[in-house]
């Protein structure tokens, strides 16, 4: 019997561009000319909050209001570097005509009536990407930095900060992209390698198993010569998928039906070949459904579990970090983007979340907005609200040991 790896280790190539395709399709065309979009959050939708963005100088309150100071004249975005005025000198308003038609003019340093900062420089990132993705060669950092009409040196730390990956390795995952479409229609490994912009054969096949997932020739092949052993089971949360290579579990799916977690597993390597029924196999997934079944109280037993996780650097880093969220805690994906030192990455960590094709393992159900409401899960957001009521109340139950321990 055959079986596909739709749930294999995440191609490198794919997981980078998914980060950056957030950027892109969050990125439109900007008119300068335009006023900044009205208030549209509620964050922001009264003064209180409006007084406290201000105060701190919150640049995510940029375009949701804007602020004028009767005593200059002049109306500031709430991120504006210049002296705090007077409470009883200033306004609010909702828009920037709104400040204009008030008779206020626009500040000459944090010029309100352009895109904000963040804005603007997404834009010039995006510019970027699709340049490099257009190239064969890919451009050099100076190229690049002229086409966001940046330095090179500020260009190289915004490209990172936002995308998640450096210039260098996104041109990279473009080239891997492209070898696994040729290789996928059927190309020869080496013709494929020199159409896609590779100089040699080397420095592709040096790291074609964390682009590819496998060898090349394998991945051309349809899986052809790839064992991975799998099981389907029942649990608490639905129908689970487990499957594994020699490395460690590759995928743990969950679903309503088991056929339909089957039919997507075979579907993008119809050659692999499927091994099941081994003792040691069994006792794997009898340790990924009591990990399934008690996340929370089981936190040591999933840590122990071989995992065969390969993508983008960038996915490893963020899904190492999720590996280090307690159980019953969450965080938010700008939290994430934090700890990992690229705050404004928030989207690629929202993309490497998404990319996870190992459920409850690899914990990306404990990442949820910033408000505390669910985001999107892979498994569905019912399954995402389970396992986080399971482990805060396995939480719940463990400090209340604690407490009576210490009595």
């Amino acid at each position: 019997m055959t079986a596909s790896t739709a749930s294999l280790p995440v191609p490198a190539a794919a997981g980078t561009l998914a980060a950056a395709s957030a950027v892109l399709a969050a990125t439109p065309a900007t008119d300068r000319s335009q006023p900044c979009s009205p208030l549209t959050d509620e964050a922001f939708a009264d003064d209180a909050a409006r007084w406290a963005a201000l105060r701190a100088r919150d640049a995510r309150a940029d375009g949701h209001f804007f602020y004028s100071v009767r005593t200059t004249g002049v109306y500031c975005r709430p991120s504006c570097p210049s002296r705090p005025a007077r409470p009883e000198n200033i306004a609010f308003h909702a828009t920037v005509a709104d400040a204009e038609r008030a008779g206020f003019r626009a500040c000459l340093r944090c010029r309100p009536a352009q895109p904000p900062l963040a804005q603007q420089q997404a834009a010039a990132i995006a510019r970027a990407c699709r340049l490099i993705e257009a190239s064969d060669p890919a451009p050099d950092l100076a190229t690049l930095a002229r086409c966001a009409d940046l330095s090179a040196h500020h260009f190289h730390r915004v490209f990172r900060s936002i995308v998640g990956v450096t210039p260098r390795a996104y041109a990279q995952a473009c080239r891997e992209a492209r070898v696994r479409e040729r290789l996928a229609a059927g190309c020869a490994v080496t013709e494929a390698l020199y159409a896609a912009g590779y100089q040699s054969a080397g420095p592709f096949y040096a790291g074609a198993a964390g682009a590819l997932g496998m060898k090349p020739a394998v991945y051309r092949r349809g899986g052809a010569g790839l064992t991975i052993r799998f099981a389907l089971a029942d649990c608490s949360l639905g129908a689970v998928l487990v499957a594994a290579t020699a490395q460690g579990v590759c995928a743990v799916s969950l679903g309503d039906d088991p056929r339909a977690l089957l039919v997507e597993f075979q579907d993008r390597f119809p050659q692999a070949e499927l091994v099941g029924g081994d003792p040691g196999f069994e006792a794997l997934v009898a340790g990924v459904l009591a990990v399934l079944e008690a996340p929370g109280a089981t936190a040591a037993e999933a840590a122990a579990l071989p995992l065969d996780i390969r993508g983008t650097a960038f996915q490893q880093r963020v899904w190492r970090a999720l590996r280090d969220i307690a159980p019953g805690r969450t965080v938010s994906y700008t939290d994430v983007a934090e700890a990992l030192g690229v705050p404004r990455a928030v989207r690629a960590v929202a993309s490497a979340c998404a990319a996870n094709t190992l459920a409850v393992l690899i914990p990306c159900h404990r990442v949820v907005r910033r408000d505390g409401s669910l985001s999107g899960y892979r498994w569905g957001l019912q399954r995402k609200r389970a396992l986080l009521d399971s482990e805060a109340a396995s939480a719940g139950a463990g400090a209340a040991s604690t407490a009576d321990a210490g009595r």
